[in-house]
């Protein structure tokens, strides 16, 4: 007797590939095929993570998968500390961050390269090969030729450092680790192993001399990790494979390799009580449905990142679970929801069948093949056949007619997914600047340096910051993190206005590096407690409303100008300057690294960056440097002499109070008055107390030879000397 083998799948689905492979017994494709007894078919990982096991059989893989992996080497976890602060008797501050290196195991047989990596459901790197965190990627794609790696060459010696020839694998390096709490994630990698595959390039690689051209375009990847047999049931439930082994080599077609039908002659009566077929020969019944037909698809849907997914077949629900088939392939959702349509069609054809007695004995009729009927329509797959005394007996099953496989078309949804967004990293914004002293913080003697860093992109991941002090070396000052600072430019000119009036005439135009950034607009009593405060160029401003004119462009209108001691700055504005808002999103930066140079400038180098960016230091010194007197008054005295004097204002010192004199913040209350230019004074007087007594005879003196000049006051600081403040002309 001769019958089909896999007889509940590869019959139950119309797949006589079994009757092939079991008449192979003895050769080489046995073993190769099923590999240990036992088995159920491949099933799908819905949570599988890179994993480190002795023994953990690696798989093949074919077009694209998702895969996790298996961590085949790693050292420890390397930790970097870095130390800022603690100048000037300012406490210092010990950063630890953690690395790794390890190396990750792929596929057991060459691919082309790797595309996404997921780590703990984040991407770590994306489509266009980013890394999204700090470090290095190698790959190795498992060439027969390919050289050990050198970082584990360099760790593991010549001696104990293979080269893992046809294993595609994986090496990072010095991976920031940072973003998953400090341990290596779990990971997942998207497996580009071919362009094109087809049924011969999975066989083939097991067994020699085997001609199995079908073409899978349908199925954009495929995961082999078990016996051969497994892969060929899982595809024969969805795609019946025909098997010819009559010639020398093992052939595995979609349809059965003969040109046409083989007929069958007549049927042939047998005249026992308990024959079938009585009087015809043949009898014709239709097999009882199964208890639980497949009507559910399970894949890896390549629009959901290869998630899992599920598609059902129509018609009638079955009672109890429905049967599910699970294919270890990347498909969509339309080509799943195909394959399943057209599998449950198929077995309901496949159910007809005939039991046909002959005389005659036709080598070529064996399981599998193909054959018509004189008394019966339609084509019909032998299952099996058995020779007795009244004749041999044959057990036929339906062949679906042409075009009863056709697909309707039908409405897939794979789901809804939300992927991690892919997105390059954005490149780096810098301004760079002091402010004012404001009366906390490390006390008046300590710069207030500050950095606002952002990006054009929400992706962007913070850069590193460094200080330049004018001699090309770089010291570290800290990350900036990933918080975005709302920076941007002016792009028109700030007209001048008075520091001492609310201006309203005056129109601020601003860019910001990103549309979506916002400004918000602020009343009288969020002004006065310092709302809406923003740099432009090297003045200090706050405005009262924000409108959107679109694409990222602001109106600033209601201006207080000259904030914290800028008012100099009011009439040296131009186009193009820097704007940032000053708010809790600056970053603080360390004074004693800056230093002090006049040519200092800040560097940022993010991962978007292809050059390191550079800002220059604004409003330079005005932490330290004393706020210039304001209200200058001449009185003329009695004698003609006269006496000039001035109101003074102290850093930290920005709330007027009636009846309260400002507090000093200097070492000593000292101011430096001057006649004529700065640079070169004509007459010079220092006084410890705002006011200045000039004589009529020296006045006489002075207005003869500097008829006109200018008298000029300052302020003498501990650390220098504030802008002038004019008091009054010589006559």
């Amino acid at each position: 007797m001769a019958t089909l083998v896999f007889s509940t799948i590869g019959t139950y689905l119309g797949g006589p590939v079994g009757g092939a492979i079991g008449s192979l017994v003895g050769r080489q494709v046995d073993a190769a095929l099923f590999g240990s007894p036992g088995r159920q078919g491949p099933r799908l990982k819905e949570l599988a993570v890179s994993t480190s096991s002795y023994g953990q059989a690696l798989p093949r893989h074919f077009g694209r998968m998702r895969v996790a992996g298996q961590i085949i080497w790693a050292t420890d976890l390397v930790e970097h500390s870095e130390t800022l602060g603690g100048g000037k008797g300012a406490p210092s501050v010990t950063a630890y961050s953690y690395t790794a290196n390890f190396a990750v195991a792929l596929a057991s047989r060459p691919i082309l390269r790797i595309g996404r990596i997921w780590a703990d459901g984040k991407l770590l790197r994306g489509a266009a090969g980013d890394l999204k965190v700090g470090g290095t990627l190698r790959l190795h794609t498992g060439e027969g030729d390919q050289q050990p790696d050198p970082l584990i060459l360099a760790a593991e010696g010549a001696e104990r450092c293979p080269a893992y020839r046809d294993l595609a694998y994986v090496v990072f390096e010095d991976l920031d680790l940072s973003e998953y709490y400090n341990h290596i994630p779990a990971l997942a990698f998207e497996v580009i192993a071919d362009e094109s595959f087809d049924l011969r390039d999975v066989i083939g690689e097991v067994i020699e001399d085997i001609d199995a051209a079908v073409a899978l375009e349908e199925i954009a990847g495929f995961t082999s990790e078990g016996p051969l047999v497994d892969d060929l049931q899982a595809l024969g439930q969805v795609m019946p494979l025909q098997a010819d082994a009559g010639g020398e080599r093992l052939v595995i077609a979609r349809a059965r390799l003969q040109e046409d039908a083989i007929a069958l002659p007549e049927a042939a009566i047998a005249t026992g009580d308990d024959e079938f077929g009585a009087g015809t020969g043949y009898s014709r019944h239709r097999a009882p449905p199964p208890d639980q037909p497949p009507s559910v698809l399970r894949y890896f849907d390549v629009d959901r990142d290869y998630q899992p997914g599920a598609q059902r077949a129509s018609g009638r629900a079955a009672q109890g679970e429905p049967r599910a088939i699970e294919l270890p392939a990347a498909l969509d959702a339309a080509t799943a929801r195909a394959l399943i349509e057209r599998t449950a069609r198929r077995i309901d054809w496949t159910r007809d069948r005939v039991s046909w007695r002959t005389s005659e004995l036709d080598p070529a009729i064996a399981p599998g093949a193909i054959v018509s009927l004189p008394a019966i329509a339609g084509r019909w797959r032998v299952l099996d056949w058995e020779w007795r005394e009244n004749g041999v007996e044959i057990s036929l099953e339906r062949i679906p007619p042409a075009g009863a496989g056709a697909t309707p078309q039908l409405a897939s949804d794979p789901g809804r997914a939300n992927p991690p967004v892919d997105r390059p990293s954005g490149t780096t914004a810098l301004v760079a600047f002091e402010l004012p002293f404001d009366g906390t913080g490390a006390g008046p003697d300590t710069p207030r340096a500050f950095a606002a860093a952002s990006s054009p992109d929400a992706s962007w991941s913070g850069a590193a910051l460094y200080a330049d002090r004018g001699d090309g070396e770089l010291h570290p000052l800290g990350p900036t993190g990933r918080t975005r600072g709302v920076i941007g430019t002016a792009t028109a000119l700030l007209p001048p206005a008075s520091p001492l009036l609310f201006d309203r005439g005056s129109q601020l135009i601003v860019s910001l590096v990103d549309p979506a950034m916002q400004l918000g607009s602020a009343n009288a009593r969020q002004l006065a407690f310092g709302a809406n405060l923003a740099l432009v160029g090297e003045e200090i401003l706050q405005f009262a409303r924000a409108t959107s004119l679109g694409g990222g462009n602001w109106r600033l209108e209601g201006l207080l100008r000259g904030r914290g001691g800028t008012e100099t700055a009011i009439g040296a504005h131009a186009a193009g300057e820097a704007f940032a808002l000053l708010d809790s999103r600056l970053v603080a930066l360390d004074a004693a690294v800056l230093g002090s140079g006049g040519d200092r400038q800040v560097v940022a180098v993010g991962r978007g960056d292809a050059d390191p960016v550079t800002a220059p230091m604004l409003l330079d010194g005005i932490t330290l440097r004393p706020l210039a007197p304001v209200h200058p008054r001449r009185a003329v005295l009695a004698d003609g002499a006269w006496r000039l004097s001035w109101t003074r204002r102290a850093r930290g010192g920005w709330e007027w109070r009636d009846g309260v004199d400002t507090p000093l913040v200097e070492q000593a209350e000292a101011y430096l008055v001057t006649l004529g230019p700065i640079d070169a004074p004509i007459a010079l007087w220092r006084t410890g107390e705002p006011r200045l007594d000039i004589s009529a005879a020296l006045l006489s003196e002075l207005s003869t030879s500097a008829p006109g000049e200018m008298l000029r006051v300052r302020q003498q600081g501990t650390h220098g000397l504030s802008h002038p403040t004019p008091l009054c002309p010589l006559p």
